[in-house]
């Protein structure tokens, strides 16, 4: 009887505790509506501060309100590329902005077409006499990429700089699967799919390497050239080359190696930067050392909204991995994205639709139910163009196919034209443990695939079969879209990734450009004057309880996340550990067949980060 109280105390104890926790989370919800943002009237003169904590996305995905109530380190966010220009841009000709502020303590990156994107609105502004004054405790290659475009750069006496390059390893489980007894049956066509090569092996074959070399020197060729061409006097080829030579030259003081080689303008302390601004921006309200007149970015956006005069062109984000069913922003969906285009179609007000895409591809089926879509778009007579951002690679390819025009940055990510199915099995674990399969069957496919006794030979070739004929059909529709044989795409397809510069030489892009250009292109087939048409962005309302818990959540002075170095090494840890973690999930939570580059998805920066900073309470709550 005894053990029943105390079981029954424990229980009220728990509900208790969940009414507690139901009546904090509703006077959090409470004081977001009251404290609704953004507040233009608090706009001041002063420096429009761009505290970049997180990475710069195409599409932000739904925060996570669980995340944001109960995770133990710094709420990670990420920034859409277009409203960091469009409050730069805002910025330039505006009396109240001071100056610009980069604030990249705690910038976890991005894609390199959006990092570039940005940049040069920062390069804009600065050459239209708006001073840009960038600030870390240390730079890695994407912060000092952004970095580069500011007037002057700051750097902590205690960080410094180093450029590492594009490049690293990856795991291979191949080894590992054969001695658990699990088999990866991998049924695929392109010589260049390296997706699924993970599991089938203990390294990466010679054509994958290749493959990969060549997208990366193309890729580092160009953030090279253009660092330089902002920052020539920065002298970063022996920094880069011999880095151990010079740092120890140095006496192991990277923060002055840095300034010796003009990577930054001046060595100095947070508050000293500070004060720095405030001579040029104006002094804070507060008498807090280093503080400076900022005007909020949220803020600053809310003032700033696109315009809506003119006629409407379409614009849609295809963002992530390509998924089967409905999905939130940041992912694509097949059935979400299908829909949305479906609807803003019905309303009838649209001369011309552009597709942004930025994403490594995933389900064929849900690719195939996007491209439909588009091409219903096309077929009601709109015109229809492509814009490629970081990734448009596989999946991302297949769908664009139905455009009248493909525009791509020179590092856009794209091709890789193949695709591939994963089915594990376990027969050789189970015996290894004793554990044998036996039954009858009817037909050569009865029980097949089975996971147990492995796929038979029956299911094997009906599997391959079926691979390839998806591949001809990815064959057929780019050869159809870009006026090539299938012989032709075949020779640059295989699964090889190409960088948007080679991409267009072989024909899959038809010019290099960003959004600007390729909104321009469709006005310009819809008949439509310069300046007499508007974008209507074609997206899903944010979900409101979860925006509402962010607002609670986000104070309007976040602790800044200071990253040396070593926190540098220690993100990208975090990152390559999710990273690993996520190719793992691949052998058993792949659904259906696959045209995805999921090498392409290791090289820009996503949401690995935020699940990596996420707290324990917050992944125990989610869980649940």
């Amino acid at each position: 009887m005894s053990f029943v109280k105390g079981a029954w105390k424990i229980l009220v104890g728990i509900k208790d505790a969940l009414a507690l926790l139901l009546l904090l989370m509703f006077f959090a919800l409470l004081f977001a509506i009251l404290s609704a943002r953004p507040n233009a009237a608090d706009i001041k003169d002063g420096a429009l501060m761009l505290k970049l904590q997180g990475t710069i996305v195409e599409q932000p995905a739904t925060p996570d309100p669980f995340g944001a109530l109960l995770g133990d380190g710094p709420v990670v966010r990420e920034y859409a590329v277009r409203d960091l220009i469009r409050a730069i841009e805002t910025a330039k000709d505006d009396a109240r902005v001071k100056a610009i502020v980069l604030d990249l303590d705690g910038f976890a990156g991005g894609g390199q077409v959006s990092i570039s994107a940005v940049g040069r609105a920062l390069h804009d502004a600065k050459k239209a006499g708006k001073p840009v004054y960038a600030y870390a405790t240390a730079y890695a290659n994407d912060g000092y990429q952004l970095a580069s475009h500011a007037s002057e750069i700051w750097v902590d006496p205690m960080g410094g700089a180093m450029v590492a390059g594009p490049g690293g390893s990856s795991l291979y489980f191949g080894n590992a699967l054969d001695k658990f007894g699990v088999k990866a049956n991998v049924y695929r066509v392109g010589t260049y799919k390296s997706a699924v090569e993970p599991f089938t092996g203990s390294k990466a074959s010679e054509p994958a390497k290749e493959a990969l070399s060549a997208l990366l020197e193309e890729i580092w060729g160009d953030w090279l050239a253009g660092v330089k061409s902002v920052r020539p006097k920065a002298n970063l080829q022996p920094i880069i080359m011999q880095p151990a030579e010079m740092v120890e030259a140095a006496n192991g003081n990277l923060a002055q190696l840095a300034l010796n080689a003009g990577m930054v303008d001046k060595l100095g302390s947070r508050q000293a930067f500070g004060d720095y601004v405030a001579e040029k921006a104006g002094k804070g309200l507060d008498e807090t050392p280093g503080s400076f007149a900022q005007i909020d970015y949220d803020d600053w956006l809310g003032e700033n909204e696109p315009e809506d005069e003119g006629d409407a062109i379409g614009l849609i984000t295809i963002a992530g991995t390509i998924t089967d069913g409905e999905a939130g922003p940041g992912t694509a969906g097949g059935e979400t994205v299908s829909k949305l285009i479906y609807d803003a179609l019905a309303e009838d007000d649209l001369k011309a639709l552009v597709v942004r895409v930025d994403s490594p591809g995933g389900s064929v089926l849900a690719s195939e139910q996007i491209r439909l879509a588009i091409q219903a778009a096309k077929d009601k007579g709109l015109p229809v163009v492509v814009s490629m951002a970081n990734l448009a690679a596989s999946g991302g390819y297949w769908i664009s196919t139905p455009a009248d025009a493909i525009f791509a940055e020179p590092d856009t990510i794209t091709g890789s034209i193949g695709i591939f199915g994963i089915i594990p099995s376990f027969n050789e674990a189970l015996n290894k443990i004793g554990v044998t399969t036996d039954g009858v069957t009817t037909t050569p496919l009865s029980g097949q695939p089975d996971i147990f006794a492995g796929p038979n030979e029956a299911f094997n070739r009906v599997a391959q079969s079926s691979i390839e004929n998806g591949y001809r059909d990815f064959l057929t529709r780019v050869a159809k879209s870009r006026n090539m044989t299938l012989q032709q795409v075949d020779a640059i397809g295989q699964g090889r990734v190409w960088a948007g510069g080679t991409a267009r030489q072989l024909g899959l892009v038809d010019r290099l450009g960003g959004l600007d250009e390729a909104l321009a292109d469709a006005a310009q087939r819809a008949k439509l004057k310069t300046g007499g048409y508007h974008v209507k962005t074609i997206e899903e309302e944010p979900d409101a309880f979860a925006k509402f818990l962010m607002d609670a959540t986000r104070s309007d002075d976040p602790k800044t996340v200071r990253l040396d170095l070593f926190g540098h090494a220690s993100l990208r840890q975090q990152q390559m550990m999710w990273q690993a973690a996520a190719t793992a999930q691949e052998l058993v939570g792949t659904t259906g067949v696959q045209a995805r580059c999921i090498e392409c998805e290791l090289m820009v920066p996503g949401g690995n980060v935020s699940a990596a900073r996420s707290g324990w309470a917050a992944l125990l709550a989610k869980w649940l």
